[in-house]
């Protein structure tokens, strides 16, 4: 880690960002449509459903990696596969972190509409197309929150994607597992540089979206 360069922090970062989008991206894609339906639709075991959602929402991360390096190991039931110690095992284990979030916060914006708006957009002859599309701009503030709170747990995330991805260099090794691994060398000034672009990324990306969500309040 000493004779890191600028050429080797810009290939963590980027890798680094490409995880994480990979997940943030999938979270979404099966998230939402989760979410929407659950806040929409009453069926005996939902609240045991919405249960299992929120506590999700709390799982610790490296029981997460641990439950995805037990799949992934090669004595593990998806062993044949051959992904453990690679990126897709990280985005793997990061969908399973952002997901619950996705799920929850969504089901919470959808259930914080009024009762009667479902009936109130089916009376005016809306078609379901346009409603669906009504729905995500009624909860908009809700889903960026959504994608705020997701974006954050994976990006700051090491645990788990210690234990599936390994930390290899040139293949795994991301900004928190650069940090951690920096930290036990001992070597701090490597560690705080490292930990300085993990900040400013967070602060970026969580501020753009921040000023997304304020620009839709006004």
């Amino acid at each position: 880690m000493t004779d890191l360069s600028w050429s080797v922090v810009a290939s963590i970062t980027a890798r680094t960002l490409l995880v994480c989008g990979s997940a943030l991206f999938a979270a979404l894609l099966m998230g939402l449509p989760v979410g929407i339906w659950l806040g929409r639709r009453r069926f005996r075991g939902r609240g045991s459903v919405v249960s299992v959602v929120n506590a999700g929402m709390g799982a610790p991360p490296v029981v997460v990696g641990l439950a995805v390096y037990w799949l992934l190991a090669r004595s593990g039931p998806l062993g044949s596969l051959g992904l453990i110690f690679s990126p897709e095992a990280m985005v793997i284990a990061q969908i399973l972190i952002a997901l619950p979030l996705v799920v929850g916060i969504t089901l919470a914006a959808v259930g914080a509409l009024d009762e009667d708006w479902d009936l109130q957009v089916r009376t005016l002859g809306i078609p379901p197309v346009r409603r669906l599309w009504l729905l995500l701009r009624e909860i908009r503030l809700g889903l960026l929150a959504a994608v705020i709170a997701a974006l954050g747990g994976i990006l700051s995330e090491v645990g788990a994607v210690m234990m599936v991805g390994g930390n290899l260099a040139g293949e795994t090794r991301v900004l928190t597992t650069s940090i951690l691994m920096a930290t036990q060398m001992g070597d701090f000034e490597i560690a705080f540089a490292t930990a300085a672009i993990l900040l400013g990324l967070m602060l970026l990306l969580a501020g753009l979206l921040t000023a997304v969500q304020q620009g839709e309040r006004r």
